[in-house]
């Protein structure tokens, strides 16, 4: 695991299979992020069997082969998916070819389970909907930051069984290393990547929708900036907003591109959230100058103040329920308007926000 480097985090957790060997194949295509790997080590951990793997950079296709050398590569992308065998493609291509990918996945009758963010444009949201009502198939996300997070997984279990009361507000905090030495081109370019908001704004909305229990939400107020990577002029290296719930609770997030050298991890990611009767606050990478690891929850409510270290103590149950999701048309994991409905709220961040450059002049983008 490398946590120096956000593109390349995979995190592994305890096997807790919730299928036998061979009961539900998945899939691998489009290689472009490195989000793939804890996507993959995710679902082989809940039992899935992991048969194929294509992409057109064959170098890509063999470092991924040394990960998981029960894998075969594929000649082309059709072969996996002619292949009914395959019940789910995970997939990590480029932002803006996620959704073609998605519909091609659907059409041939399988799964899909995309890196975030899962669209770049509103139009290709409303072509997902579609897809997914017409065929009845998942469209499922990877919004890693609560979902491969222990500390952020027990945050859930601590809010559904009351700990802090009814939650009122949700911050959060998603700062990364740019490590633009290693970035591909396409990592630049507002058209292939959508925006920060878009991106990894899409892991804040989606968590505040989760912990405050909302439905749907309105974006008050959003703000992007390039103040340090000015030698790529469509790249957004900071980003923030405010949303209002449709059951009353607020949200302010703030996102960038500008860990500094001196942290031992890619970033700082918290969160707080604040309910009638208690405050959780989420350390999820490190707890910087006092412990290297992450997982660090503290608790205060009426009746305790305390500190919990979960590393390797909750595990990651989407992955699990995923899968029996897509073998049984439950939605126990995430429901698909969920899913939908923390991408959509990043596309609307993003197309309205006000654009801040270094000299504090604001313009509309």
């Amino acid at each position: 695991m490398k946590k120096n480097d956000g593109m390349n985090y995979a995190p592994k957790g305890k096997s807790a299979p919730v299928v036998t060997e061979g009961q539900f194949i998945i899939a691998a295509i489009g290689l472009d992020h490195g989000h793939i790997y804890g996507m993959c080590n995710g679902l082989i951990e809940a039992g899935a069997t992991l048969k194929w793997v294509y992409d057109k950079d064959s170098k890509k296709v063999a470092e991924f082969c040394k990960t998981y050398p029960q894998v075969q590569p594929a000649q082309s992308e059709k072969e996996i998916l002619e292949d009914s065998d395959v019940k789910l493609v995970a997939g990590a291509t480029i932002t803006s070819e996620r959704c073609d990918l998605g519909l091609r996945v659907l059409d041939y009758g399988k799964h899909y389970f995309t890196d975030k963010s899962p669209f770049t444009t509103l139009e290709q949201l409303e072509l997902a909907r579609k897809k997914t009502a017409e065929t009845g198939l998942k469209w499922a996300v990877y919004y890693s930051e609560r979902l491969h997070v222990e500390s952020a997984v027990f945050a859930g279990q601590l809010i559904e069984q009351g700990a802090i009361g009814k939650v009122v507000q949700v911050l959060g905090t998603g700062p990364h290393r740019s490590n633009v030495e290693s970035r591909p081109s396409w990592f630049f370019e507002r058209e292939y990547y959508g925006g920060i908001l878009c991106d990894i704004g899409s892991h804040q909305i989606e968590q505040f929708l989760f912990y405050s229990g909302a439905q749907d939400a309105k974006v008050v107020h959003s703000k992007i900036g390039n103040y340090k990577h000015h030698q790529y002029p469509e790249f957004e290296d900071f980003g923030d907003a405010t949303l209002i719930a449709d059951n009353g609770a607020t949200n302010y997030f703030r996102v960038d591109w500008l860990t500094p050298d001196g942290l031992k991890t890619w970033g700082d990611g918290r969160t707080t959230i604040l309910g009638t009767d208690g405050y959780i606050e989420i350390r999820k990478y490190i707890d910087i100058a006092r412990d290297e690891g992450g997982d660090h929850l503290y608790l205060v409510n009426h009746d305790t103040e305390q500190h919990f270290s979960l590393n390797g103590k909750v595990g990651f149950p989407y992955f699990g329920e995923l899968i029996l999701d897509c073998l049984n048309d439950t939605e126990n994991a995430m429901t698909q308007e969920h899913t939908f409905k923390a991408a959509e709220l990043c596309l609307v961040a993003q197309r309205d926000a006000l654009y801040v450059n270094d000299e504090f002049k604001v313009n509309r983008v």
